[in-house]
């Protein structure tokens, strides 16, 4: 991924929290048939020095986890938030009409190795806690015991597991640091006024470190 400096992330706690935001996946893999693309709401852990752990699943139809060779390259890629910026949002142009539009984006790249998991247990440890994640703070949570446990085994069963040892963080908040602060308050006013909330705004036009 091209990173200029100045759109350059490296703050293990940002990073985190944008995957956090924004679990969904892009899983990029070279196998035999060529480069495949799988979404995947995914887990991770990042630590210091590029290093780190993704945990997710697939569906055990996708083939993938049979192209793939134990402990092969992989890519995942988690997009946070982005928006079109129009150049009519810098009071700059007012002095300098020399402005074009953009795309403002956040996004983290991570590389690693992959290992497919078929135990039970793992499975159902893993698939209950990013249950237990995505319903935390809703008034009616689903629980992986609602369901009859011959069935969750039968779904467990339909699954595969797997663990990607991160050796690569590449994160890039792309948020109009390139410009002028007044500027970037006017990229956020615009953001704003097309509806995007706050969290959003932070991610693509945030303000100095």
């Amino acid at each position: 991924m091209y990173v200029p400096e100045h759109f350059r992330e490296t703050r293990i706690e940002v990073l985190q929290a944008l995957i956090d935001q924004h679990p969904l996946a892009t899983l990029v893999a070279m196998t035999g048939a060529g480069v495949t693309a799988n979404h995947i709401p995914m887990r991770a852990k990042l630590e210091e020095g590029g290093r780190g752990r993704l945990r997710g699943h697939i569906a055990r139809g996708n083939t993938l986890w049979r192209e793939l060779k134990e402990d092969s390259p992989v890519l995942a890629i988690f997009m946070g938030s982005d928006h079109y910026i129009s150049p009519v949002w810098y009071p700059s142009k007012q002095q300098n009409p020399k402005t074009v539009p953009t795309w403002n984006y956040a996004t983290v790249h991570l590389q690693g190795t992959i290992h497919f998991i078929h135990e039970a247990s793992w499975l159902r440890e893993f698939v209950t806690e990013l249950t237990d994640v995505h319903e935390q703070g809703r008034p009616q949570r689903w629980h992986i015991s609602d369901a009859p446990a011959d069935y969750i085994d039968a779904m467990l069963r339909a699954i595969v597991g797997f663990e990607i040892e991160v050796t690569g963080i590449t994160g890039k908040s792309k948020g109009s640091q390139n410009r002028p602060e007044k500027d970037r308050a006017g990229v956020r006013a615009g953001l704003g006024a097309d509806g995007r909330n706050a969290l959003a705004i932070a991610e693509i036009a945030p303000g100095a470190k």
